[in-house]
Protein backbone atom coordinates (compact mmCIF):
# COMPACT_ATOMS: atom_id res chain seq x y z
CA UNK A 1 0.00 0.00 0.00
CA UNK A 2 1.22 3.57 -0.12
CA UNK A 3 -0.31 5.24 3.38
CA UNK A 4 2.53 8.19 3.18
CA UNK A 5 3.86 10.27 0.53
CA UNK A 6 6.10 13.39 0.30
CA UNK A 7 5.26 16.34 -2.08
CA UNK A 8 7.31 19.85 -2.25
CA UNK A 9 9.09 21.78 -4.49
CA UNK A 10 10.80 23.31 -6.04
CA UNK A 11 8.84 21.09 -8.84
CA UNK A 12 11.07 19.10 -11.37
CA UNK A 13 10.16 17.78 -14.48
CA UNK A 14 11.56 16.21 -17.63
CA UNK A 15 11.05 17.52 -21.46
CA UNK A 16 8.69 15.10 -22.35
CA UNK A 17 6.62 16.05 -18.74
CA UNK A 18 6.91 19.98 -19.18
CA UNK A 19 5.51 19.54 -22.76
CA UNK A 20 2.28 17.32 -21.27
CA UNK A 21 1.74 19.74 -18.66
CA UNK A 22 2.11 22.33 -21.19
CA UNK A 23 -1.00 20.85 -23.07
CA UNK A 24 -3.03 20.24 -20.47
CA UNK A 25 -2.40 24.41 -19.25
CA UNK A 26 -1.34 23.98 -15.41
CA UNK A 27 1.14 26.41 -14.29
CA UNK A 28 2.53 23.09 -12.21
CA UNK A 29 5.42 25.04 -11.05
CA UNK A 30 3.50 27.89 -9.21
CA UNK A 31 0.98 25.58 -7.66
CA UNK A 32 3.99 23.33 -6.30
CA UNK A 33 6.90 25.15 -5.67
CA UNK A 34 5.84 26.32 -2.44
CA UNK A 35 4.53 22.99 -1.24
CA UNK A 36 6.48 21.87 1.86
CA UNK A 37 4.51 18.40 2.78
CA UNK A 38 6.99 16.05 3.93
CA UNK A 39 4.98 13.92 5.61
CA UNK A 40 0.97 13.99 3.62
CA UNK A 41 -1.13 11.61 5.85
CA UNK A 42 -4.77 9.74 5.74
CA UNK A 43 -7.48 12.99 5.53
CA UNK A 44 -4.85 15.70 5.15
CA UNK A 45 -5.41 17.76 2.23
CA UNK A 46 -2.98 17.51 -0.54
CA UNK A 47 -2.33 18.17 -4.46
CA UNK A 48 -4.14 16.38 -7.16
CA UNK A 49 -4.52 16.76 -11.00
CA UNK A 50 -8.27 16.80 -12.00
CA UNK A 51 -10.31 17.03 -15.04
CA UNK A 52 -13.59 18.77 -16.42
CA UNK A 53 -14.92 21.97 -16.28
CA UNK A 54 -13.26 22.82 -19.52
CA UNK A 55 -9.92 21.63 -18.62
CA UNK A 56 -6.90 20.58 -15.94
CA UNK A 57 -7.32 22.24 -12.30
CA UNK A 58 -4.83 21.24 -9.46
CA UNK A 59 -6.97 21.53 -6.62
CA UNK A 60 -6.30 20.71 -2.82
CA UNK A 61 -8.74 17.78 -1.52
CA UNK A 62 -8.61 14.67 1.07
CA UNK A 63 -7.00 11.79 1.04
CA UNK A 64 -9.25 8.81 1.73
CA UNK A 65 -12.14 8.70 -0.63
CA UNK A 66 -15.47 8.54 0.43
CA UNK A 67 -17.83 7.02 -2.00
CA UNK A 68 -20.72 9.50 -2.85
CA UNK A 69 -23.48 7.19 -1.32
CA UNK A 70 -21.49 6.87 1.90
CA UNK A 71 -24.07 7.72 4.82
CA UNK A 72 -20.67 9.32 7.21
CA UNK A 73 -17.22 10.11 6.90
CA UNK A 74 -15.62 7.45 8.51
CA UNK A 75 -14.32 5.05 6.01
CA UNK A 76 -12.08 8.06 4.16
CA UNK A 77 -9.07 6.61 6.56
CA UNK A 78 -9.27 3.22 5.56
CA UNK A 79 -9.65 4.31 1.58
CA UNK A 80 -6.60 5.68 0.97
CA UNK A 81 -5.49 3.08 -1.75
CA UNK A 82 -7.24 1.44 -4.18
CA UNK A 83 -5.94 -1.92 -5.67
CA UNK A 84 -5.72 -1.91 -9.51
CA UNK A 85 -7.00 -5.67 -9.75
CA UNK A 86 -10.47 -4.81 -8.39
CA UNK A 87 -11.37 -0.89 -8.43
CA UNK A 88 -12.85 -0.95 -11.58
CA UNK A 89 -16.13 -3.64 -9.80
CA UNK A 90 -15.59 -2.49 -6.50
CA UNK A 91 -18.68 -0.54 -5.27
CA UNK A 92 -16.60 2.41 -3.01
CA UNK A 93 -14.48 2.81 -6.33
CA UNK A 94 -16.13 1.81 -9.80
CA UNK A 95 -18.08 5.19 -10.13
CA UNK A 96 -15.03 7.23 -9.93
CA UNK A 97 -13.24 4.84 -11.86
CA UNK A 98 -15.95 5.35 -14.64
CA UNK A 99 -15.71 9.44 -14.47
CA UNK A 100 -13.07 10.56 -11.74
CA UNK A 101 -9.67 9.83 -12.16
CA UNK A 102 -7.29 12.05 -11.83
CA UNK A 103 -2.87 12.64 -11.25
CA UNK A 104 -1.74 12.57 -7.76
CA UNK A 105 1.81 14.35 -7.82
CA UNK A 106 4.61 13.33 -5.23
CA UNK A 107 7.70 13.70 -5.29
CA UNK A 108 8.20 10.57 -3.21
CA UNK A 109 6.56 8.31 -0.85
CA UNK A 110 7.74 6.00 2.53
CA UNK A 111 7.22 2.28 2.93
CA UNK A 112 8.05 0.47 5.99
CA UNK A 113 9.73 -2.84 6.72
CA UNK A 114 11.06 -5.13 9.94
CA UNK A 115 8.64 -6.34 12.71
CA UNK A 116 5.62 -4.80 14.01
CA UNK A 117 7.00 -2.08 17.08
CA UNK A 118 10.78 -1.77 14.93
CA UNK A 119 10.15 -0.99 11.76
CA UNK A 120 12.23 0.77 9.62
CA UNK A 121 10.98 3.29 6.91
CA UNK A 122 12.20 3.83 3.24
CA UNK A 123 11.66 6.90 1.22
CA UNK A 124 10.91 5.43 -2.35
CA UNK A 125 11.10 8.29 -5.18
CA UNK A 126 12.85 8.83 -9.02
CA UNK A 127 16.31 8.39 -9.32
CA UNK A 128 16.87 11.91 -10.62
CA UNK A 129 14.37 13.55 -7.83
CA UNK A 130 11.88 14.51 -10.60
CA UNK A 131 8.04 15.01 -9.98
CA UNK A 132 6.10 11.44 -10.06
CA UNK A 133 1.94 10.90 -11.27
CA UNK A 134 0.34 8.51 -9.32
CA UNK A 135 -3.06 7.44 -10.76
CA UNK A 136 -6.17 8.38 -8.58
CA UNK A 137 -9.86 8.02 -8.29
CA UNK A 138 -11.37 11.47 -6.62
CA UNK A 139 -15.00 12.07 -5.48
CA UNK A 140 -17.61 14.32 -3.94
CA UNK A 141 -19.48 13.42 -0.65
CA UNK A 142 -21.89 15.50 1.20
CA UNK A 143 -23.95 14.27 3.89
CA UNK A 144 -27.23 16.21 2.89
CA UNK A 145 -27.90 18.81 0.26
CA UNK A 146 -27.55 21.48 2.17
CA UNK A 147 -23.89 20.62 3.43
CA UNK A 148 -20.61 21.69 1.63
CA UNK A 149 -18.94 19.02 -0.72
CA UNK A 150 -16.21 17.49 0.59
CA UNK A 151 -13.87 16.48 -2.34
CA UNK A 152 -11.77 13.35 -1.49
CA UNK A 153 -9.05 11.32 -3.55
CA UNK A 154 -7.70 7.48 -3.47
CA UNK A 155 -4.44 6.24 -4.55
CA UNK A 156 -4.55 3.28 -7.06
CA UNK A 157 -1.88 -0.04 -5.98
CA UNK A 158 -0.20 -2.73 -7.94
CA UNK A 159 2.39 -5.07 -8.53
CA UNK A 160 5.71 -3.65 -7.35
CA UNK A 161 8.59 -3.17 -9.70
CA UNK A 162 12.06 -4.64 -9.29
CA UNK A 163 13.36 -1.54 -7.06
CA UNK A 164 10.32 -1.08 -5.04
CA UNK A 165 9.37 -4.95 -4.93
CA UNK A 166 13.00 -5.03 -2.32
CA UNK A 167 10.32 -2.95 0.47
CA UNK A 168 6.74 -3.55 0.10
CA UNK A 169 4.80 -5.98 -1.91
CA UNK A 170 2.90 -3.67 -3.06
CA UNK A 171 3.58 -0.28 -4.99
CA UNK A 172 1.62 3.46 -6.47
CA UNK A 173 0.76 3.21 -9.99
CA UNK A 174 3.23 5.51 -11.02
CA UNK A 175 1.89 7.06 -14.88
CA UNK A 176 4.55 8.15 -17.10
CA UNK A 177 3.69 11.63 -18.67
CA UNK A 178 2.51 10.24 -22.23
CA UNK A 179 -0.27 8.74 -20.19
CA UNK A 180 -1.34 11.71 -17.91
CA UNK A 181 -4.43 12.84 -20.54
CA UNK A 182 -5.61 9.14 -21.74
CA UNK A 183 -6.05 8.57 -18.02
CA UNK A 184 -7.50 11.83 -16.71
CA UNK A 185 -9.97 11.80 -20.17
CA UNK A 186 -10.87 8.65 -21.58
CA UNK A 187 -13.64 6.01 -20.54
CA UNK A 188 -13.24 3.51 -18.39
CA UNK A 189 -12.32 1.26 -21.16
CA UNK A 190 -9.85 3.69 -22.22
CA UNK A 191 -8.41 3.52 -18.45
CA UNK A 192 -7.90 -0.75 -18.31
CA UNK A 193 -5.88 0.10 -21.59
CA UNK A 194 -3.82 2.93 -19.88
CA UNK A 195 -3.19 0.59 -16.52
CA UNK A 196 -2.22 -2.24 -19.47
CA UNK A 197 0.18 -0.51 -20.57
CA UNK A 198 1.78 1.38 -17.57
CA UNK A 199 5.76 0.85 -17.94
CA UNK A 200 7.80 -0.44 -14.55
CA UNK A 201 8.42 2.89 -13.23
CA UNK A 202 11.96 3.39 -12.43
CA UNK A 203 12.64 4.63 -8.59
CA UNK A 204 15.05 4.69 -5.95
CA UNK A 205 15.14 4.47 -2.26
CA UNK A 206 16.64 4.84 1.27
CA UNK A 207 16.54 4.22 4.57
CA UNK A 208 15.19 7.77 6.57
CA UNK A 209 14.30 8.79 9.80
CA UNK A 210 11.43 6.98 12.46
CA UNK A 211 10.09 10.46 12.92
CA UNK A 212 8.20 9.94 9.55
CA UNK A 213 5.85 7.57 11.81
CA UNK A 214 4.67 10.38 13.86
CA UNK A 215 1.67 12.13 11.94
CA UNK A 216 2.49 15.25 13.21
CA UNK A 217 6.36 15.29 11.99
CA UNK A 218 7.11 17.30 9.14
CA UNK A 219 10.52 18.91 7.65
CA UNK A 220 12.89 18.16 4.75
CA UNK A 221 14.75 16.24 7.33
CA UNK A 222 12.15 13.17 6.48
CA UNK A 223 13.62 12.54 3.52
CA UNK A 224 17.25 12.89 4.38
CA UNK A 225 19.23 9.03 4.09
CA UNK A 226 20.07 7.67 7.27
CA UNK A 227 22.85 5.04 8.17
Amino acid sequence: MCGRYAIYGPVSLNREAKAIVHQMDIDMWRMLDDRQQYNVCPTQAAPVVVYGEGGYHLRDYRWGLIPSWSKDAKAAAKMINARVETVADKPAYRAAYRKRRCLVPASGYYEWQGEPGNKQPYYIHAPDGGLIMMAGLWEGWRLTDGDPWVHTFTVLTGEPGRVSGDIHDRQPVILPPDLWQPWCEGSASDAGTVLAQVPEAQLAYHAVTKAVSNPRSQGPELIEPIG
